[in-house]
């Protein structure tokens, strides 16, 4: 083979992560289905290629045995001892049978090799690159739309954004440019795929990573998500300095931060609320943006009973039952939403309830 063949082998070892010998090894072996293919389909045959110079030689292996019976597989002992007095049976024997015009057919062999070796370690450099990338952002720009499937370009490979994982208030334009949080890499035979997701938790959480320095640096933590996608969202946030405000650092100056991160999930409206180890302030501020009179865990039954003033009942259950929903989902617990009417009503007709069976035992008694 030429010296610029041999080059581009060194090349392709510094630039793809090829080792040479490994390219050599496998031209080898193409060019032993090669020569089956065009010379001798039936015979047992190993191709040598020189590391220094190039040469290829094929050599057709026979076993010697007593009797030969097939010509392409095997040599008597008989002729095996006029090569060499010392063979017997059972011993490899090679004899080269290098066709004239190999060369051409070893060049255009070995290009089809290097090409699928170079395909297959891009394809592996990729999915290196991005297996570490598994719950974490992305940027891409929408490049088409296949059976609902919207294809997202990441530069290196495309990333497919399935209708589940889409949100209600996105269009896709083509070109547009995209975040989008990566829930899983496979490796496929046609390479790497990468499913990336717009409605997943994760997503809400690394853009405020980006958004909120406090959150990066670890000063402020994000301790759960809660988010219908499109719709609306819930984040707990405890801060780890006692004269940094967690929720003012979410929110930013003049709120530029959420409303940053509000303007990429296309108006999806964000609740910042402070976490808190006691589970009843917890819950309560959960509620937000709805103001609670108190809160009494129920322990046994993972319970909250919240009580609101009237005129916050449908506050606090939001539309649907979203807020009272994305509570739960925040805080783990099952909550149940009281207004304080109907709450004094039943404690005073307990009240009456318990006042006449203790009249009526008073009357028993005397009689």
């Amino acid at each position: 083979m030429k010296e610029e063949f041999w080059s581009a082998l060194s090349a392709i070892e510094r630039e793809k992560g090829v080792k040479k010998e490994i390219l050599f090894e496998a031209i080898e072996a193409a060019l032993v289905s090669a020569y089956k293919r065009n010379f001798n389909s039936a015979a047992n045959v190993r191709v040598q290629l020189d590391r220094e110079t190039g040469e290829i030689k094929v050599y057709m292996r026979l076993v010697v045995v007593e009797n030969s019976t097939q010509p392409q597989l095997e040599i008597s002992l008989a002729e095996a001892g006029q090569i060499n007095r010392s063979y017997k049976c059972g011993d490899i024997i090679e004899k080269e049978v290098t066709p004239k015009n190999f060369g051409r057919i070893a060049a255009q062999t070995a290009k089809q090799v290097v090409i699928q070796r170079i395909r297959e370690a891009e394809r592996e450099l990729v999915y290196e690159e991005y297996i570490d990338r598994e719950d974490d952002i992305i940027n891409g720009v929408v490049q088409r739309t296949e059976q609902k499937n919207v294809i997202i370009d990441l530069g290196k490979i495309e990333a497919v954004l399935v209708p589940g994982e889409q949100m209600p208030n996105d269009d896709y334009r083509q070109g547009e440019r995209i975040k989008a949080y990566i829930t899983e890499v496979r490796k496929t035979t046609k390479g790497p795929q990468i499913l990336i997701s717009r409605t997943h938790p994760g997503l809400l959480k690394r853009l405020f990573e980006l958004e909120v320095p406090e959150i990066f640096d670890g000063t402020v933590e994000i301790k759960s998500v809660a988010r219908e996608a499109g719709w609306r969202s819930k984040l707990a946030v405890y801060s780890r300095n006692k004269d940094v405000d967690p929720v003012g650092a979410c929110v930013g100056p003049k709120g530029a931060r959420v409303q940053a991160i509000v303007n990429e999930l296309r108006g999806e409206k964000i609740d910042i609320v402070r976490w808190d180890e006691d589970p009843q302030i917890y819950v309560a501020n959960a509620l937000s943006p709805a103001k609670v009179l108190r809160v009494r865990m129920l322990e046994a039954q993972k319970t909250a009973n919240v009580i609101v003033p009237d005129y916050q009942l449908s506050l606090a259950i939001g539309r649907e039952g979203q807020n009272a929903r994305l509570a739960a989902k925040l805080t783990g617990w099952k909550i149940d939403i009281s207004c304080e009417s109907q709450v004094q009503q039943d404690e005073a007709e307990r009240s009456a309830v318990n006042s006449a069976v203790a009249q009526g035992s008073d009357v028993i008694e005397k009689t």
